[in-house]
């Protein structure tokens, strides 16, 4: 019997568990299951599934950027040489080593992918732009500077059923 299907189907319950995690991952369990409607053994329980299943990848804390010297942000647009899969790995392996890369999008379209960096400052960005367009393959950037976050991703939209 394959991993999937072992699996068992989200009910209301679990999508409140989901909804709650995301808004709170640091919720006691007494508190969440309050919160869902079951007693603190089926909630943990659920939890356990649902982490044992897949559908909550980790927990972790929102930092505050400015605080922590990446207060500004860009996006960059990136074309590379030629569409083949070595270059689209040797790319992804090369972006994956440059911490101040916090999202990296293949997409279609213009051009192969967006790439969102954080950073402290102008210089910074030169410098971490430096890296991204030496990497090998790299035919054309375009950046675009964040001016105000206007909407910040704060989780899945999950409607309870």
């Amino acid at each position: 019997m394959s991993q999937t299907s072992k699996i068992k189907p989200l009910d209301r319950i679990d999508l409140k568990i989901l909804s709650a995690l995301q808004t709170n991952g640091r919720i006691s369990n007494v508190n969440l299951a309050n919160e869902v409607g079951l007693s603190a053994s089926p909630c943990l329980d659920r939890v356990k599934r649902l982490e044992s299943e897949g559908y909550i990848e980790r927990y972790g804390a929102k930092l505050n950027a400015s605080k922590l010297k990446f207060g500004m942000s860009a996006f960059i647009q990136i074309t590379l040489e030629r569409t083949t899969s070595d270059l689209f790995d040797s790319f992804a392996a090369a972006v994956q080593e440059i911490n101040e890369v916090s999202e990296c999008h293949m997409v279609a379209g213009g051009f192969d992918y967006l790439v969102k960096i954080r950073i402290a400052d102008m210089e910074a960005y030169r410098q971490v732009l430096g890296t991204i367009v030496d990497i090998p393959g790299v035919a054309k950037n375009h950046t675009y500077v964040v001016i105000e976050e206007v909407k910040q991703d704060h989780g899945l939209p999950i409607a309870p059923e």
